[in-house]
């Protein structure tokens, strides 16, 4: 065992409780040194003991530390000023002498004569969370004394990179928290180098090994200066192989240090490795993965025909795969990209969630996805999942066929009978429609909510959960009763019937887009309109004005009591929050923060309204949607009946027209129920919270939120809690949070891309799904926080997702463009009804399109031009 008060430790008496010792590379390299069957370079570490005791009463350099705290992850020219310092200043303190008589010791018995390599490795990196690699410097080849004490002063100094001080700032470290190991180890002068991962970096593929391999050391890999052979395996066969041209490598040099130099000409294209070697490496990339549990980016390189693994740092970027019982291949849908809210999720948040939908739910990174496997097990579940999950998500529908056409994973489709039916199977329109249905409906949904609301005020402590499950069966067969299903499959089949009828009859596209503006009995879209008439309310009172601009609002029902037409404006916000306040961001989350929990979220929408619109518009916009969609009504009608068979034609679509004015509004109801019947569930289980916290059990009432269903009702029972339990899933969710889930992913983790089939679509354009008809031109606002909007008149909102709480902002706006979304999605649905240009499935919007740049949206061919830069 190491002396616990020396500077150095060698690699084989590391172990992994030394991160902060040793920092994140070299607990990893005592792990290694320590696996049979490897070739690792001999070396130690210092300690950050070291760094801490030169650098800990330099008054300059707290001085410098205490400038950079202040600054943000945007300024950078600042970061870069005080960066510079900062290194200047660790590089001009000397190493102790008894430190630097324990590193020469150390080295002499290494080897005196040889080279070595001087790697940093931070207390913060290569963590299975955040990786840091390339943050902190290395060098190679450094030999002698005085250079190798003059490298270690550097990589201490590189501590404070730009690059690492900015990645810090966005991942949320301490500059002081964090502290600099060290590595010193005997250099290798390799015939090959490269990375090796255990999974494939590309598409997240758990059973593909991919290797880069080049002449000389890695370096020339990681600084591009050359493109890497190519090798995949997987089972353990070499499947794949790209030979790249290597014009160049970076070679050691006898005085020290490294100098790129041109290869001969046959070696530019020579395999900078035989097929042998490749499955050697990939068996030695399966043992390291193994020993660590978790796919693995590996740098390894080949001197005499053997092998030397220099580093292995967790894989971070692949998202987590699904766990499920079933076992064999497995495809999974994401249900984010179908709700529109792909943000993570707390644990209580997914464990509701899956308590109340029937569908074979899996989640992993704080998302839920459908298991739809068995669906596509059969010719009519198949056709049914891909083509009504393709009207969703045409970009779904794409890696779905994409995935069956290679013919490489789904099993050979089985008999009919062996499957159950799809739970996207399509409907048809039925004939002698009950006229009252969509208001039976929601008059039946509005006695359970109010029968809910009075029956659960009695229920506490272990009877709560009791009551909890059975109405989460109550909820079910709401959501899923056949009437339900009826009501909503009639408007959307009649929207599908119209539209494909008017086009192959008239040649009109998206005919119900026009058809569908300002029906009834659309909740959300009622929600728009009504804070429409807070705002009208607002608008009179010039104090309430000034406020809602003006003040950091703490808290709005006391600071509006105390203005003039505070009362009044508070009033209007109170009844519409009495209907709507169970509503917000990501709201099929039970832990997100409802308006009514913080109704400040809705000054900026009141403000936009004010802005962008003149009293009494909500009756306006409602009467004037009404009148187009009744002249387009008339106007299709009268062009029928022109046509052969005309009289019957038009007498089918003025029916299917009237389904849809019925129907179609309907779609927004059963998630407005859902939601309302989780803001009661909600605020019951706070109240055991408070009790938890009472008793000392928690901390914060919101770490119940980070416990499951069953956890939570455990907790209640038991009265006793696991602590370090919530911190895990605390630092589990920030990881989730950094995520982006895919919309398909495979049991083997491989992600399933789509992509837009189109052609004809002007230069430079940027494809999507077209889901409300229209072209319009206008600034972009980029948008990612619907609280941060500052909308103006002609602006068009483009964001990531919307789901209803985004609807107040549709009224100010007169286009939208998002990342995510389909055809019968929230947002399209209401781009519809309030007639705007909308396009949906957009992949990386938010990024391609620059706030206020000038952009055209085409909501009839579905593609968005950028027309400023």
């Amino acid at each position: 065992m190491a002396d616990v008060n020396s500077y150095i430790i060698g690699f084989p008496n590391i172990n992994k409780n030394q991160i902060q010792a040793v920092g994140g590379k070299g607990v990893n390299l005592g792990e290694l040194s320590r696996l049979s069957g490897l070739l690792v370079p001999d070396g130690f570490c210092i300690t950050t003991r070291a760094y801490q005791e030169i650098l800990g009463k330099n008054e300059t350099l707290h001085t410098l530390l205490d400038q950079l705290a202040d600054l943000k992850a945007e300024d950078r020219k600042e970061i870069s000023e005080a960066a510079a310092q900062i290194r200047e200043v660790i590089e001009s303190i000397p190493v102790p002498e008894s430190i630097e008589n324990e590193i020469v010791s150390r080295i002499e018995k290494l080897g005196a004569t040889g080279s070595y390599a001087v790697r940093s490795s931070a207390t913060a990196e290569d963590l299975p969370t955040a990786s840091f690699a390339g943050q902190q410097d290395t060098y190679l080849n450094i030999s002698g004394k005085t250079a190798i004490l003059e490298h270690i002063s550097k990589c201490w100094a590189s501590l404070f990179t730009d690059r690492a001080v900015v990645y810090r700032l966005q991942n949320g470290f301490d500059h002081r928290e964090v502290s600099l190991s060290v590595i010193i180890q005997k250099m290798i002068l390799p015939d090959v180098a490269g990375i090796m991962f255990t999974a494939d970096p590309v598409n997240g593929n758990r059973k593909v090994v991919s290797i880069d391999a080049s002449f000389g050391l890695g370096e020339a890999l990681v600084s591009g200066i050359v493109n890497a052979d190519n090798f995949k395996i997987r089972a353990g066969k070499l499947f794949e192989t790209n030979i790249s041209i290597k014009k160049c490598g970076i070679f050691a040099v006898p005085e020290g240090g490294t100098e790129e130099r041109e290869l001969p000409g046959e070696k530019q294209s020579a395999p900078s490795l035989s097929d042998a070697q490749v499955l050697e490496l990939a068996s030695l990339g399966r043992k390291i993965e193994a020993h660590f549990g978790r796919p693995q980016d590996i740098e390894w390189c080949l001197a005499d025909n053997a092998f030397y693994i220099l580093q292995s740092r967790p894989v971070t970027t692949l998202f987590p795969v699904p766990q499920a019982s079933d076992s064999g291949n497995r495809v999974y849908v994401s249900v984010g990209h179908q709700q529109m809210m792909t943000d993570a999720m707390k644990p209580l948040g997914l464990s509701f969630f899956m308590l109340t939908t029937r569908a074979p739910m899996r989640h992993a990174g704080g998302r839920l996805f459908v298991d739809i496997t068995n669906m596509l097990g059969t010719s009519a579940g198949r056709s049914g999942v891909i083509n009504n999950l393709g009207k969703s998500d045409p970009l779904i529908k794409d890696a779905l066929l994409s995935l069956i056409a290679r013919g490489d994973f789904l099993a050979p489709l089985s008999d009919e009978s062996d499957v159950p039916a799809s739970h996207f199977t399509e409907q048809i329109v039925p004939q002698g429609v009950p006229a009252n249905l969509v208001t039976d409906l929601i008059k039946e949904n509005r006695a359970s909510v109010y029968k809910l609301k009075r029956d659960i005020q009695s229920k506490s402590g272990a009877d709560l959960f009791v009551f909890l499950l059975e109405d989460l069966i109550e909820l079910k067969q709401q959501l899923f009763g056949q009437k339900n299903i009826e009501a909503i499959t009639i408007g959307m089949n009649a929207v599908s019937w119209v539209n494909e009828k008017m086009m192959d009859w008239l040649g009109e596209k998206n005919a119900a887009d026009t058809l569908s503006q300002s029906v009834p009995n659309n909740i959300t879209s009622e929600m728009g309109m009504e804070l429409l008439d807070v705002a009208d309310v607002a608008r009179q009172y010039p104090e309430v004005l000034t406020f809602f601009q003006h003040a950091k609002i703490e808290n709005l029902t006391e600071e509006l009591a105390r203005l003039e037409g505070g009362n009044e404006t508070l009033a209007a916000i109170e009844v519409y929050l009495e209907k709507y306040g169970m509503r917000c961001a990501g709201e099929i989350d039970i832990t997100k923060s409802r308006w009514s929990e913080h109704p400040a979220i809705l000054v900026p929408l009141i403000l936009n309204n004010i802005r962008n619109t003149e009293s009494g518009a909500s009756k306006r916009k409602f009467e004037q949607g009404r009148q187009q969609a009744l002249s387009k009504e008339q106007e299709l009608l009268s062009r029928l009946e022109l046509l052969p068979g005309g009289e019957q034609k038009a007498a089918e679509t003025k029916r299917m027209i009237g389904l849809i004015r019925d129907f179609s509004g309907y779609r927004e109801y059963p998630k407005y129920g859902l939601v309302n019947r989780y803001f009661v569930y909600k605020k019951a289980i706070l109240k055991e919270a408070e009790k938890l916290r009472s008793a000392a059990l928690i901390r914060d009432i919101e770490d119940v939120y980070y416990l499951t269903f069953e956890e939570l009702r455990e907790v209640v029972v038991k009265r006793a809690i696991d602590l370090e339990l919530i911190n895990r899933r605390k630092e589990d969710f920030k990881t989730h949070e950094k995520l982006s889930p895919p919309r398909v992913i495979t049991s083997d983790g491989e992600i399933i891309t789509g992509t837009y089939r189109r052609e004809n679509l002007p230069p430079g354009a940027i494809a999507g799904l077209a889901v409300s008809s229209g072209t319009i031109e206008g600034r972009a606002r980029v948008i990612l926080q619907m609280q941060d909007s500052q909308i103006e008149d002609g602006d068009i909102l483009v964001t990531t997702f919307t789901d209803p709480s985004w609807t107040p902002l549709f009224v100010s706006v007169k286009g939208l463009v998002t990342e995510v979304g389909g055809l019968m999605t929230h947002g399209a649905v209401i781009a519809r009804e309030y007639g705007l240009p909308a396009i949906v499935g957009v992949e990386n919007a938010t990024k391609l399109i620059k706030d206020g740049q000038r952009i055209r949206v085409n909501g009839t061919d579905g593609f968005v031009e950028i027309l400023t830069l």
